[in-house]
């Protein structure tokens, strides 16, 4: 069962995602965290990796991330789905901005150790998220997406 504090931690932790505030999102993740991207096929390590992959997500959506469920494992993890609902504003892997809105549905699994967050893993529908920006989906490749000459 997750507690009180669990809650209010996973709450920081979105406000501050929101807000992309970097030092105030990683100061809720443990030192060691993973953060594994599914549909990317790619996987993140430590505080530095996750300021990697949020820098990434940050400077090519402006989104804001809403909480729609959330359920607990019986080992202690957060199940999530969510939505990042926003507009596509910069490079995404060597797509240039679109302009246009993005309405991505995701899960998340979220492990917690030492009381923070352990680490995020992320499954959601990249070619739909390509098709929202109007990329082509032969970007799409096996391991994730491939960076493309702008």
């Amino acid at each position: 069962m997750i507690d009180n504090d669990t809650m209010q931690l996973v709450a920081r932790h979105l406000a501050a995602e929101n807000a992309h505030q970097m030092d105030e999102t990683l100061a809720t993740l443990h030192p060691d965290c993973v953060f594994e991207d599914v549909a990317l096929q790619q996987t993140f390590r430590g505080r530095a990796g996750a300021r990697d992959y949020y820098a990434t997500w940050w400077s090519a959506f402006d989104v804001q991330v809403q909480g729609e469920r959330r359920y607990l494992g019986t080992d202690g993890t957060m199940i999530a789905e969510a939505r990042y609902i926003g507009r596509h504003v910069g490079d995404f892997y060597g797509i240039a901005a679109s302009g246009k809105p993005i309405d991505l549905r995701l899960a998340v699994i979220i492990g917690f150790r030492d009381g923070l967050m352990n680490g995020e893993r992320f499954y959601y529908d990249l070619a739909g998220l390509l098709r929202q920006i109007g990329a082509r989906t032969e970007h799409l490749r096996v391991g994730g997406l491939q960076r493309v000459a702008a």
